[in-house]
Order: C-alpha cells, then structure tokens, then sequence
C-alpha cells in the first residue's frame, strides 16, 4: 500500500483535466510529459503506464487483482475529488476510462497482465489524442472546436 500512496500524489490520472494552472490538460502534461516538451508521446504514456502498473502490482507478481485493482479505483477516485464540472471535467474522464479495469481486461478473467495493460495503451492514447496529430498537448483537453 505504500507504493500506491506515494504514487497518489504524482499519478494525474483523474484531476489531470483541470489542474496545472487551470488549464484543461495542464495536470496531465505535468505528469505524463517525460521530457518537458508540452507534449506526451505514445512512447511517454508507455513508460508512464508501466510505472503505473508496477506501482499498483502489489505483490510483484506481474497481475493487479481484482483486489489490487481496488485499490487503484480507490486512488483515482481521490484524484477526481479536486475536479470542477464542465469541459475539462469530462475531458479527464476520457483520460481517466483507460485506467479501468473492463478496459485494460482484454481477456476478461478480472485481472490485468502487465502486457494488457501495455497493448491498451495506443487505444487509449488514440482516445486522447483528439487532433489525432500523434502527440496529446493541452489542446486535446480543451473544448472542441
């Protein structure tokens, strides 16, 4: 349980909508964005997810359980607590779905391998990537035009 409470504060899964000075996405790009360009890569939010999964791989052996997953719930749910409504609210549910545990499944057996949720993180970054220009900056968080 200690890698998850250290991770809480750094993770930006949930508030990554509105935090970061206010602006849409800000949170996100603060956590997620590897080299400090303003942009996250598919290769970042690949690093970034495999970190995630270590941290809520509690025992180390390669799954996070049903049990485990909870735990993960549990952590981005406090992270949607800071969250104001509107646009960048739902934005950061787009972000935050490909964290779930019925989207990283892929074998349905209630638990997630390291590689499912590796091979989920191009779905989810496409879902991200609104513009589809192949890197997610705070633009994909704003409104759409």
């Amino acid at each position: 349980m200690k890698r998850i409470t250290l991770l809480i504060a750094a993770m930006g899964i949930a508030t990554m909508a509105n935090a970061g000075n206010g602006q849409p996405g800000g949170h996100f790009i603060e956590n997620w964005d590897g080299d400090g360009d303003g942009q996250v890569t598919l290769a970042e939010a690949t690093e970034r997810r495999g970190d995630i999964f270590v941290t809520f791989d509690e025992n180390d052996d390669g799954l996070i359980s049903a049990e485990e997953y909870k735990a993960f719930d549990e952590a981005r749910a406090a992270d949607h607590e800071g969250e104001a409504a509107g646009a960048g609210k739902r934005n950061g549910r787009r972000a935050s779905v490909g964290m779930e545990l019925d989207f990283n499944d892929i074998d349905n057996d209630g638990q997630v391998s390291r590689e499912e949720f590796l091979a989920r993180t191009a779905d989810w970054f496409a879902i991200l990537d609104r513009n589809g220009d192949g890197v997610v900056t705070t633009g994909d968080f704003g409104p759409q035009g």
